[in-house]
């Protein structure tokens, strides 16, 4: 006869005292009596990819903060003083002179990264501040969008009947419009209404621009919230509170908001670096900031030197790429921290 062999599991082998994997035991260990918050934590400082990520991202924004110190070290002005390089410093085409740095000359330490063409601007200066504003608009438009999506799809998902029906038909609505053409709509309207001079056209069109891509940001948040919500208002710990007579607000902050907080830190950090594109994109193509320095007006003042002054291009636009993918490549580490099931 033949000896027949079987593969018992693991509670079977501790009886017969052979020990748990060690690998499987030290992970169980590491984990106990910690929130999923620490844990998720801890996975991010362990992800080599997510800590230089956030030291890119904390680089840019501690540059971007400290703009006016670092202009004021470096003896460098967003715009220069009358007589040093003025009108008069440039050629007949409007380029800097070779002294002056790139384009038409070498590296200048007073002006690393050259001065712009016909006005003379530092453009070192111009992208730190440009930095500073893009980063402002991005995270003032996620406040705002969390705030707005959290509310929608937390009443959505508890609500039962015509008000879930309501605020389901308010999303798909706003999803509907496209962002390009309700910018093109909204924002001369705006504009034209409340830019009586030009002294406040810049704030007005700051303003009118984080009204556009708040407007259109929040409905992907609120739907995720809403699903998530559907199945938490079945839990016993949501029904209990009901049947304790728990205010419904008291419900959705204090019991179901810990648990979406995964979700909405995921959310989040998808946020940013998608608005930063979004104002970009719409600036670079004329319908975004025009009197204000951010970094797609940047790009939309310097596209039409892109072969006689390339540097004035791709200096801004190189910014944007690296800060964009150094984002969204910390928010696939956030994720995969949150959810150890997608881990690379």
């Amino acid at each position: 006869m033949k000896a027949v062999s079987m593969t018992l599991p693991s509670a079977d082998l501790a009886v017969l005292g052979e020990e748990t994997p060690p690998v499987e035991e030290a992970e169980r260990q590491a984990i106990v009596g910690r929130s999923p918050i620490r844990i998720a934590f801890d996975r991010l400082k362990a992800d080599k990819v997510a800590v230089i990520c956030a030291f890119i991202v904390v680089g840019m924004i501690v540059l971007a903060l400290l703009a006016p110190v670092i202009t004021g070290l470096l003896d460098i002005h967003e715009t220069t003083e009358e007589g040093e390089l003025g009108p008069t410093a440039l050629d007949y085409i409007g380029f800097p002179e070779p002294e002056y740095g790139p384009p038409n000359g070498g590296f200048n330490a007073d002006h690393p990264l050259g001065i712009a063409p016909r006005t003379a601007y530092d453009n070192l200066a111009v992208l730190l501040y440009g930095m500073r504003l893009s980063l402002f608009i991005a995270l003032v438009c996620t406040s705002i969008s969390v705030m707005i999506g959290l509310t929608v799809g937390l009443v959505a998902g508890f609500s039962r009947g015509w008000l879930d029906r309501v605020l389901s038909f308010v999303i798909d609505l706003f999803l509907s419009f496209p962002l390009i053409l309700f910018a093109i709509a909204l924002n001369p309207i705006i504009t034209s209404r409340f830019a009586t001079n030009d002294a406040v056209r810049g704030k007005v069109e700051i303003i009118s621009l984080i009204i556009v891509l708040s407007t259109l940001g929040w409905m992907g948040l609120a739907r995720l919230i809403r699903g998530q919500v559907l199945s938490l208002r079945e839990r016993e710990f949501v029904l209990a509170a009901q049947v304790m007579g728990m205010p419904t607000g008291r419900i959705l902050f204090k019991e179901m908001l810990p648990n979406l907080l995964a979700s909405i830190v995921i959310v989040v950090s998808f946020m940013i670096p998608a608005f930063i594109a979004s104002e970009v994109a719409l600036s670079a193509l004329g319908i975004g900031l025009k009197g204000a320095n951010s970094l797609g007006a940047i790009i939309q003042s310097s596209q039409g030197y892109w072969r006689e002054y390339p540097l004035y291009l791709w200096a801004p636009v190189l910014v944007v790429t690296i800060l964009v993918i150094a984002l969204n490549m910390l928010g696939d580490s956030v994720r995969d921290a949150f959810d150890p099931k997608t881990r690379r």
